[in-house]
C-alpha cells in the first residue's frame, strides 16, 4: 500500500517549514511567488493533492463563493460574471455557478448545497417570489449573500444595481425628444424590482411631459428572446397603436 504523502514529506524535501507549504498549497499571498510556485510544482511531481475540504475544516473558510443569476446566456450576467471571477482570482478564491432561469426551487436547491459545501458566501440575482426568509435561513446559517441587479424587500442586505428608474426615464425622454407622444413600455414585470421600477421610469417621464400613459400600452413579460417576439405580436395588433415603445 501506498504510502500517504504528507506536507511535512514536502518540507523537507525543500527545506521549508510545513507551515509555508501548507500557506503555499492554499495560494496564500504571504508566500512569494517563486516559493509558492516550487512548493506546488514539487507537490504535483510526488503525486500530492490539496485537500481543500479538510484545509477548510481548519480554518472555517472554503475559498469557494456561490453565484446564481437568471440565465449566463444574457451578456449582462456574463459581464458581470467576469468581473466576480477577477475579483475572485485575487484573493485566490473560486465560485460556482448555477442558473435559476427564475425558478425559485431551483434557487432554493442551490443555497441548500453552498450550505453544505460551506461556502463563504453568495452572490445572487434573485428569482422572481424569492421571499426575505430564504436569504435571511442563509444568513443566519453562515452563508452572507449579496444581491445584484434584484432587490428582495425585507432582506437586509447589501445590494449592488443600477438606476433603473432613471434608465428608463432617459430612453422614453429620447423618445419624446424625437416629437413622440404615444409611447408604450415593453418588457418587464411586477413581479421584480427591476420592472416595477424600470416601468415607473417610464410613467415619470411621460407625465413630466404632460403625455397619457395608457395600461392597454404596456406590453409585460418575461425577458426571453420568444416573449420579445410575442410582445411585438401583442404591440402590432394593438387598434390604437402608439408611434414608439421604450423596450427592455
Amino acid at each position: 500500500m501506498a504510502q500517504k504523502i504528507k506536507l511535512s514529506t514536502i518540507a523537507d524535501a525543500l527545506g521549508v517549514s510545513t507551515a509555508t507549504v501548507s500557506l503555499a498549497l492554499r495560494d496564500s499571498p504571504l508566500v512569494a511567488g517563486g516559493t509558492r510556485d516550487r512548493i506546488k510544482e514539487h507537490a504535483r511531481a510526488i503525486g500530492y493533492i490539496y485537500n481543500r475540504r479538510a484545509a477548510s475544516l481548519r480554518t472555517s473558510r472554503s475559498g469557494i463563493v456561490g453565484v446564481v443569476v437568471h440565465d449566463i446566456m444574457n451578456p449582462f450576467f456574463a459581464e458581470i460574471l467576469r468581473s466576480i471571477e477577477s475579483e475572485l482570482d485575487r484573493s485566490r478564491q473560486t465560485f460556482i455557478l448555477s442558473n435559476h432561469y427564475d425558478q425559485l426551487e431551483k434557487q432554493r436547491t442551490f443555497i441548500d448545497t453552498l450550505l453544505q459545501l460551506g461556502a463563504d458566501g453568495v452572490i445572487m440575482s434573485p428569482a422572481i417570489g424569492t421571499p426575505p426568509e430564504d436569504i435571511l435561513m442563509a444568513e443566519e446559517n453562515g452563508l452572507p449573500a449579496v444581491l445584484i441587479a434584484r432587490t428582495v424587500e425585507g432582506a437586509d442586505v447589501p445590494v449592488f444595481r443600477g438606476d433603473d428608474a432613471y434608465g428608463t426615464g432617459l430612453a422614453t425622454n429620447h423618445l419624446i425628444s424625437l416629437g413622440h407622444k404615444r409611447i408604450a413600455m415593453v418588457g418587464g414585470t411586477d413581479q421584480t424590482s427591476t420592472g416595477r421600477d424600470r416601468y415607473q421610469g417610464y410613467v415619470n417621464a411621460m407625465e413630466a411631459a404632460g403625455l397619457e400613459v395608457r395600461p392597454s400600452w404596456r406590453i409585460a413579460g418575461p425577458r426571453t428572446k420568444q416573449a420579445g417576439f410575442e410582445a411585438a405580436g401583442q404591440f402590432l395588433a394593438l387598434k390604437d397603436k402608439p408611434t414608439a415603445a421604450c423596450c427592455w
